[in-house]
């Protein structure tokens, strides 16, 4: 982020719901553009996985993760730039 740039505050709920939707979505909003892409591929390859049955496993998990991660970041970015 640019030092003279103003920081917008980011909705945690907003941030969960894009996740919800589309694992990595969150982060992306947050502007962690490489750990959402890195969970959208990771989501594709489970997917793959699905046919193996090990991705019904490993799905959810990852999906969950992305959710609360999405969440969990956007209050700390907001608690970080709000001082």
């Amino acid at each position: 982020m640019r030092e003279n740039a103003p920081y917008v505050q980011k909705n945690p709920g907003v941030a969960a719901v894009l996740s919800f939707f589309w694992a990595g979505l969150g982060q992306i909003y947050n502007g962690q553009i490489v750990k959402g892409i890195l969970l959208m591929l990771w989501q594709a390859l489970n997917v793959a996985l699905m046919v193996v049955l090990i991705g019904y496993l490993i799905y959810p998990v990852v999906w969950l993760f992305g959710i609360v991660d999405a969440y969990r970041t956007a209050n700390k970015l907001n608690r970080k730039y709000s001082q």
